[in-house]
């Protein structure tokens, strides 16, 4: 176990941008964003293996694997962690020397854990913990509903997976804990949900699909920044047959039997569906003072893309270079100042963002039934991303 930083970073405002795990899926499509304006250093394993890519982007590729106790050095203008840290080593070592830092892959307890590791080391540089769903996105358009509202009480989140996307190895690491509880915010009050379960019915975008309870971080960080009395994240797939499977095979207990390295294997099988590409879809619901909104976000390029742009700005949110004031020490990424002004530059990458009109929320939407908030669909679009920011 890691307690203090074995690498050697500097800020270097003139520097690159260092990519962890920056030829891998999320990474590859980072650097392609930022290229050519943004020089960037991508490490990961096996740099031979970011060679195509490095030529493509202009970038320069080291080695750098997290697990391999061999120190690493770089002078650099800020991190993006886009590869697990288990170890909590990107972390340390861009907290120990003041380089601005984005995080887009720990799930929710490698998060709690980042945040107590940052605590204790009082960053002086901002710290973005972006590992909502997709990078942050969810949690900045949750922030921008709310920012209209003038609050969010309660905040239901429902994606859906394409299963012709495509997914790294870290994206369905992700999901593997589908046999593990986790906390929630219910009503104001904390208790254990499972994967899985709590199913209900929503529209997203044009089709009624099944979602079902998730562990994503914005269920955790929401009722600390926004006051959230209930969050809650589902997940359904583009396949209904595996979204009845994957409900099927969570009522004979598999994921709490299979649990462990034995069948991880077996069941990443399940949700590791590589596809040449798909589409990135995912609704937002937030109520507050009776009222509520709906936004739904797509990204035609998949999830892969997604993620990247949600990445993307939560680099220049710790560089200050999106129109607001960089942050002091660690954040998460609804906590935005303007989060209105984010919906521009989602538009900008190709990111469709349409929101519903304003209407009051009936009980039904307040007492949790199967049917979300607004299960009658997102409305005509009557906003877009960039055009008609948050209507």
């Amino acid at each position: 176990m890691i307690t203090e930083s074995i690498d050697e970073l500097r800020h270097d405002p003139s520097g690159p941008v260092l990519i962890t795990g920056g030829y891998g899926t999320v990474g590859a499509e980072i650097a392609r964003i930022l290229a050519p304006d943004t020089p960037t250093l991508l490490t990961g394993r096996n740099p031979a293996r970011g060679g195509a890519l490095a030529a493509e982007t202009g970038s320069e590729v080291r080695a750098w694997d997290l697990a391999d106790p061999a120190p690493f050095r770089a002078d650099v203008r800020a991190v993006i962690g886009s590869v697990n840290d288990p170890e909590d080593r990107v972390l340390r070592a861009a907290v120990a020397a003041g380089v601005p830092y984005v995080d887009i892959t720990r799930w929710t307890a490698r998060l709690q854990r980042a945040v107590t590791v940052a605590a204790l080391l009082r960053p002086t540089a901002p710290v973005l913990l972006s590992s909502a769903w997709m990078g942050g996105v969810s949690s900045l358009v949750t922030a921008a509903l709310a920012e209209e509202l003038g609050g969010a009480e309660r905040v239901d989140i429902a994606v859906r997976w394409d299963m012709a996307d495509r997914a790294g190895a870290d994206s369905v690491e992700f999901m593997d804990r589908l046999g593990v509880a986790f906390e929630v915010v219910d009503g104001g009050r904390r208790r254990l949900a499972s994967p899985m379960t709590e199913s209900r019915t929503v529209r997203v975008g044009d089709t009624p699909m099944r979602v079902a309870r998730i562990d994503t971080p914005e269920q955790f960080t929401l009722p600390l920044t926004l006051g959230t009395t209930t969050a809650a994240t589902r997940i359904g797939f583009s396949s209904p047959a595996a979204t009845r499977a994957l409900l099927a095979l969570r009522g004979t207990g598999f994921f709490r039997w299979a649990d462990g390295e034995r069948w991880a294997p077996a069941r990443r099988a399940l949700l590791h569906s590589p596809g040449e590409g798909g589409t990135a879809r995912l609704r937002v619901d937030v109520g507050h003072g009776g009222r509520s909104r709906t936004a739904t976000v797509t990204d035609p390029r998949g999830q892969h893309h997604l993620t990247a742009v949600g990445a993307v700005l939560g680099l220049r949110r710790v560089l200050g270079t999106d129109g607001s004031p960089a942050p002091r020490g660690l954040v998460f990424p609804e906590q935005h100042p303007v989060p209105a002004d984010t919906l521009g530059p989602l538009a900008a990458h190709g990111v469709e963002v349409t929101f519903d009109g304003h209407r009051d929320a009936g009980p039904e939407e307040r007492d949790g039934c199967d049917d979300s908030p607004g299960a009658d669909g997102p409305g005509d679009g009557t906003g877009r991303a960039g055009t008609q920011a948050a209507a």
